[in-house]
């Protein structure tokens, strides 16, 4: 892709998910993730009411009269967004693939946060980290991290959600909103998950498109899996090979909903040919 062809695109969603942040997400991801933690602010005397638990003994001995500490909650957050970028994302039989929608929720969400003057981070991953960009802030910054998830090409097409999180707990010590996108076609992410959960506010995002739930029967057809390339020969006109498929999907979804949920984490289902507008928006305002 050129450099022209490229900023064109840049451009065009930066106009689509802006108006998106500034209308309708802005408001409503502010009242969801308040800033959750208190630091210290000053001291001041004591006052009838006020939490003895807060009061600070060293001033108090010093000028003989109780003296409590004030706390202020801290505004700023970090939001950190974690794309799966391996071979899967490329699959979409409607308007778009899920990687053109995991760009368009990503842009909104990182929009919305900058709107609330926090800082965004993002981490590409395939079975590895092919890239990492600190949290920084500010509308240049979203623009880089829009070209990235537009023109990255990744090294590995396949999947280890584990190292993600494995990478994610490394790099960010302090408590991070975190929005992880990906088909979640994976498995043993479990344990990791529930380390990053225990400092994170994390979020999983479903993008997937209908056509993968089914096969459809269509005889004897070859196909390649899209993350280790191998070509196999597939009899789709039985009844058990499409069935067995069927189960294996149900129980790649059924462990992503119960791993998060269990991990407190939250999770939201978008299918690329549905509006992922309300599908967050519903989100918000369940957490709200």
């Amino acid at each position: 892709m050129d450099t022209k062809e490229l900023l064109k695109k840049v451009r065009k969603i930066e106009i689509k998910t802006r108006r998106l942040s500034d209308h309708i997400f802005g408001g409503e991801y502010h009242s969801t993730f308040k800033g959750r933690g208190m630091t210290f602010s000053e001291v001041r005397q004591y006052q009838f009411g006020d939490d003895v638990r807060n009061i600070d003994w060293n001033v108090t001995a010093r000028y003989n009269e109780p003296f409590v500490k004030v706390f202020e909650e801290e505004r700023e957050l970090t939001m950190m967004l974690m794309v799966d970028i391996s071979g899967s994302k490329l699959f979409g039989t409607s308007e778009q693939f899920k990687n053109e929608v995991a760009t368009e929720i990503a842009a909104t969400l990182a929009f919305s946060a900058t709107q609330n003057n926090d800082k965004i981070g993002l981490i590409l991953f395939s079975d590895t980290i092919e890239l990492y960009i600190p949290p920084k802030k500010g509308r240049y910054h979203v623009l880089r991290i829009i070209r990235e998830l537009i023109e990255f090409e990744p090294q590995s097409k396949r999947t280890d959600i584990s190292e993600a999180f494995k990478f994610l707990s490394n790099v960010m010590k302090k408590k991070a909103i975190v929005f992880v996108l990906s088909d979640f076609i994976a498995e043993d992410y479990k344990q990791t998950l529930k380390i990053a959960a225990n400092k994170h506010d994390i979020t999983g995002i479903r993008i997937y498109d209908k056509h993968e739930e089914t096969i459809p029967n269509l005889g004897m057809v070859q196909m390649e899996d899209e993350e280790s390339g191998e070509l196999v020969l597939v009899n789709t006109s039985s009844k058990k090979t499409r069935n067995n498929y069927s189960a294996y999907y149900r129980e790649k979804v059924n462990y992503f909903k119960d791993v998060f949920t269990k991990s407190g984490a939250g999770t939201i289902d978008c299918r690329v040919d549905e509006s992922y507008v309300k599908k967050l928006l519903g989100y918000f305002k369940r957490r709200g």
